[in-house]
């Protein structure tokens, strides 16, 4: 995998638990695999180049419990941002466009969205039920939408002759999308928030790096190729937080 003197970079995603740890694999010339949690919270491993993935990812859960207490540590440090308490009258999001959150008291167990509303009911619609509905509101949504997306955008790679990946819906503490070693793709459900272009940007940025795994000057242009503005939509992406 180290080809050319350079070091080769690649996104993977570890499972541990119920929890998806998102980190950069690095191969460098060395004989043991250093793990490095960054005070921005990402993950960072270097392996020997002739480590199996197999090999790094169970050194990887050895060592998972400790890379979770590290983040806890540096995540106190970190800038606060509002977090959704889920009460009448916060904003939020849909494909871009903001949304008044109305909880109500009704019969149903219901989320629907009206007149630039988004109204959550239930016969008890406390802050931590009307999350719940609309989480799982979100995830239906996200995972019927993402479906079509990633078929449509896959048969824009027609041409390399690539092998279909699977798709998972998951959620993830710092990551838009991610591609495993496995040919994986993950997306976030927190996507949906986001303008439909962005969630096409995502995919396809993911399915590029089924051909060039790393962030090369190659990956670049092959992104540029497949999506020409891909910069404008990564500038809009960038303004809604995970």
């Amino acid at each position: 995998m180290h080809q050319g003197g350079k070091t080769q970079f690649l996104m993977e995603v570890l499972t541990y638990g119920h929890i998806d740890l998102s980190y950069t694999l690095e191969r460098h010339d060395r004989k043991s695999l250093g793990i490095e949690v960054h005070p921005d919270l990402s993950i960072v491993a270097k392996a020997p180049e002739t480590a199996s993935f197999e090999d790094i990812e169970g050194k990887l859960l050895k060592r998972a419990r400790w890379i979770v207490k590290q983040q806890q540590y540096f995540e106190q440090f970190l800038p606060r941002k509002p977090k959704s308490e889920y009460f009448s009258g916060e904003t939020h999001y849909y494909l871009g466009k903001s949304f008044l959150l109305k909880a109500r008291v009704g019969d149903t167990k219901t989320v629907k969205m009206k007149n630039g509303c988004l109204w959550v009911t239930h016969p008890n619609p406390s802050p931590s039920i009307t999350k719940t509905l609309l989480t799982d509101w979100y995830y239906q949504h996200a995972n019927k939408m993402f479906e079509n997306k990633f078929e449509v955008n896959f048969k824009k790679f027609e041409r390399f002759q690539l092998s279909k990946p699977e798709l998972e819906i998951r959620r993830m503490k710092n990551r838009w999308g991610s591609c495993s070693a496995q040919g994986i793709i993950r997306l976030n459900p927190e996507l949906i928030k986001t303008p439909s272009p962005c969630i096409d940007y995502v995919i396809i940025h993911e399915l590029c790096h089924l051909i060039e795994p790393n962030h090369s000057k190659q990956f670049y242009e092959l992104l540029e190729r497949q999506l020409p503005n891909y910069q404008f939509l990564k500038g809009r992406l960038e303004k809604f937080e995970l």
